[in-house]
């Protein structure tokens, strides 16, 4: 299964490549309008020039259909009313703190769908999941009188911690729980859809 962190490594990927041809389409643009007509080269007509521009509309659009099928998490949004969870893990948000129903850290297996219900009971606040090396796992604003929920299945062991994501106010930036979710047993590889 694709983490987070390499779908998000080849997502960079492609759209450098991808902003770089829009960005030659301006420079082409640019140097056209700033050329005389009677200086121009006969391939470079507007014809090309349109061409080129409907070859990267598509292309983008494109990168977007392709890329709906490589992030799992898309597909799990859309059908998180069909998956059942294996786990459900309600926390709280009050006075910038962050509590857990259960003593932490919280084992989850490998594989498992977890369902995080978070509540706040003041103000908006960010709930985001990352690993050691503060990279971002997910994360998910959490908004008072709403239901917050966020459809998970882990595939990397390894220890996260939890850091609000959305400005609180001051003490926001002091909202983090170290070490609140373990993630163990990862030899076997299973996805929403089933076995792999």
């Amino acid at each position: 299964m694709t983490t987070s962190a390499e779908v998000l490594f080849a997502l960079k990927v492609v759209y450098t490549i991808y902003a770089f041809a829009i960005m030659s389409l301006i420079g082409w643009f640019a140097h056209r309008v700033t050329k005389k007509p009677e200086t121009y080269k006969t391939w470079l007509t507007p014809k090309v020039f349109y061409t080129y521009l409907g070859i990267l509309v598509v292309v983008g659009v494109g990168i977007h259909i392709l890329t709906y099928n490589k992030i799992p998490w898309v597909a799990w949004e859309l059908k998180k009313h069909k998956i059942p969870a294996d786990k459900e893990i309600n926390i709280k948000v009050k006075d910038h703190e962050f509590i857990f129903p259960d003593e932490i850290p919280i084992t989850i297996k490998c594989g498992e769908v977890v369902k995080f219900n978070v509540v706040s009971d003041d103000l908006t606040y960010g709930f985001g999941l990352f690993r050691p090396d503060h990279s971002m796992v997910f994360q998910m604003q959490v908004v008072p009188g709403h239901d917050n929920q966020l459809l998970w299945q882990f595939h990397e062991e390894g220890t996260f911690y939890v850091l609000s994501t959305e400005y609180s106010g001051p003490k926001g930036a002091r909202m983090k729980v170290p070490e609140a979710f373990r993630i163990i047993d990862c030899n076997k590889q299973v996805s929403m859809e089933g076995e792999k």
